[in-house]
């Protein structure tokens, strides 16, 4: 941001104007400097973000509506209204909606680094080979998935 960039995002406002679909999930910018990203998301029952890890960045989320289960390896974290889920950097975390419902919450990093290019280069992507290679290129790492065996 710069000094001429002082205001307000409306409610039904992107930051830019720009809206992505990542993953299933509708995300919309709220704040991108270089200090900080915000951004709304409305998170569809079934869906999920597999595990990964932002070894450059500090995560949050702060939940409006609905539920969230966070994955940190074998532990479970429920999370609902008002509550505020913690996922530093280089901790390896998985969000998933299994509540039945659509979930609304506020994500939030720190620093941004390269965040907001990769949700527009991911905007739509389906395959998953192809949005891990993107990610990589973006400094966030998915996890192999589980071994079958």
């Amino acid at each position: 941001m710069t000094d001429g960039d002082t205001g307000i995002t409306g409610a039904d406002q992107a930051y830019g104007g720009k809206a992505w679909n990542v993953v299933g999930h509708t995300y919309t910018p709220k704040l991108h400097t270089e200090n900080a990203m915000i951004w709304h998301a409305s998170i569809p029952d079934g869906t999920f973000v597999p595990p990964h890890i932002h070894p450059a960045q500090d995560e949050w989320i702060v939940m409006l509506e609905g539920n969230l289960d966070v994955e940190f390896g074998d532990q479970v974290h429920k999370a609902g209204p008002g509550d505020t889920v913690r996922m530093p950097r280089g901790i390896a975390h998985g969000i998933f909606n299994r509540s039945g419902r659509t979930a609304t919450c506020v994500f939030g990093v720190a620093p941004s680094r390269k965040l907001f290019a990769l949700f527009g280069a991911l905007d739509g992507v389906t395959d998953p080979g192809e949005l891990v290679r993107i990610s990589a290129q973006h400094e966030v790492d998915f996890l192999p998935p589980p071994d079958a065996s």
